[in-house]
């Protein structure tokens, strides 16, 4: 019988640790460049413009392209976060770790060089 429990105890927590995985990868998802300039979760895409309609029909089919996003008038389509957490203003031409603020009233999050240069070649 103890062997039956021990048994049950490794199969939940492997259960339990699998189970978890997913999310984790979700989190740290890597943005696609499908062209140079095109960056693209599994939402959306956007070039140096912003997010962009056209691109993510492309890329991410019809069904990602009849979102809400593109048919709201109230969502700035300059300045946007993926869905891994990286944080881009097309204005100020740089992609950041993160969308907050610090005390200063500025953007906290530090420069992401990798997502800047893959879309804005800078």
């Amino acid at each position: 019988m103890s062997m039956n429990k021990s048994h049950l105890s490794f199969s939940l927590a492997l259960l339990l640790a699998v189970g978890v995985m997913p999310a984790q990868a979700k989190q740290r998802a890597v943005l696609k460049t499908p062209v140079s300039g095109v960056l693209c979760d599994r939402y959306v895409c956007a070039n140096d413009k912003g997010i962009s309609r056209a691109l993510t029909e492309k890329y991410l089919g019809k069904k990602a392209a009849a979102t809400d996003v593109f048919t709201s008038s109230d969502v700035d389509l300059s300045e946007f976060t993926f869905a891994n957490g990286i944080f881009c203003d097309v204005k100020e031409r740089l992609c950041r770790e993160d969308r907050y603020y610090g005390a200063d009233g500025k953007r906290s999050g530090a420069v992401s060089k990798k997502y800047t240069k893959a879309l804005f070649g800078e």
